[in-house]
């Protein structure tokens, strides 16, 4: 089934950063909010404390069983945010790596943030999306 997101970009904006601009999808898409994905164990338990690296990989892997279960994958999201309990660069390009490792060639419009803290415990990364499906008819 062909995505519903369309990425724009623009020859007048930096092409320095490593994501569109923008993203649409049409009026008849069916848009997919998920809450923030956490680098939670099925247990509850946070993984990978005090690694970045490791916290975003975890994040991405719940984040891409949310998209699963909603009917998406990671070539439906419109959009992201990462958000990073840091105030060092250094920790938020950790994380910002393998984000968009995940994403490839769908490189999606993302805000990379520090942030003072998160919700859990040892959570140092957190991901939020948006995705568009096309239902079959």
């Amino acid at each position: 089934m062909p995505s519903a997101v369309t990425l724009i970009r623009s020859d007048r904006l930096s092409s320095a950063a490593q994501y569109a601009y923008a993203a649409t999808a049409p009026a008849e898409a069916r848009l997919i909010f998920l809450a923030g994905s956490c680098p939670l164990n099925e247990d509850g338990t946070t993984a990978g404390i005090g690694d970045y690296k490791a916290q975003a990989e975890k994040s991405v892997e719940n984040m891409l069983l949310a998209l699963d279960a909603a009917g998406a994958g990671i070539g439906d999201v419109v959009s992201t945010r990462v958000l990073v309990a840091s105030a060092r660069q250094a920790d938020l390009v950790t994380a910002w790596e393998v984000v968009r490792a995940a994403f490839g060639d769908h490189d999606v419009p993302s805000t990379l943030m520090g942030v003072t803290v998160l919700g859990y415990d040892h959570q140092l990364v957190e991901i939020e999306a948006v995705a568009a499906v096309m239902d079959p008819a």
